[in-house]
C-alpha cells in the first residue's frame, strides 16, 4: 500500500507527468510486489523560486531532479528497497527520460495499524 508524493519543477507536459506515474507504479510492482491497481500517487509542481537542489553527496543534479517520497508498511527488507531504488531510476530513465542523477528517492516506513484507506476503518490493523 505505498503512498507516493513526487515534487518537481513546473513546466513539464502532461505526458511527462503521466510517464512518471506509470514508471513508479511499474517499479513498485516489480520490486515490492504491490497488488494490481495499487496506485496512490500525487505530483506537486513548483516554480523555480520555490524549488532548490544541490550537488550534495557527489551527485550532479539538474533542474529536472524529481523528489520522490514513498510511504510504505514497515515490512519491506533492505534488499526490496534497494531493488526499488534501482528499478525506479531505470524505468524513469526509459520513460520519461529522467537522468539517474535526477532521481532522488526517500522511503518512509509506517506500521500497518497507522493506515486507513477508506470508510474510516483500520484495514491492516
Amino acid at each position: 500500500m505505498p503512498l507516493i508524493h513526487v515534487s518537481m519543477r513546473a513546466g513539464k507536459p502532461n505526458a511527462y507527468r503521466q510517464a512518471i506515474f506509470d514508471s513508479l507504479y511499474r517499479a513498485m510492482r516489480d520490486a515490492l510486489n504491490v497488488p494490481e491497481d495499487d496506485q496512490f500517487m500525487t505530483i506537486t509542481e513548483h516554480d523555480a523560486a520555490n524549488f532548490r537542489y544541490g550537488a550534495g553527496y557527489g551527485v550532479n543534479r539538474s533542474e529536472d531532479v524529481v523528489y520522490i517520497q514513498i510511504t510504505v508498511f514497515n515490512t519491506r527488507t533492505a534488499e526490496q528497497k534497494k531493488a526499488l531504488f534501482r528499478r525506479t531510476a531505470e524505468l524513469l530513465g526509459q520513460n520519461p527520460g529522467i537522468r539517474p542523477e535526477d532521481v532522488f528517492v526517500n522511503i518512509l516506513e509506517s506500521a500497518k495499524e497507522n493506515w486507513s484507506v477508506g470508510h474510516g476503518l483500520a484495514q491492516f490493523a
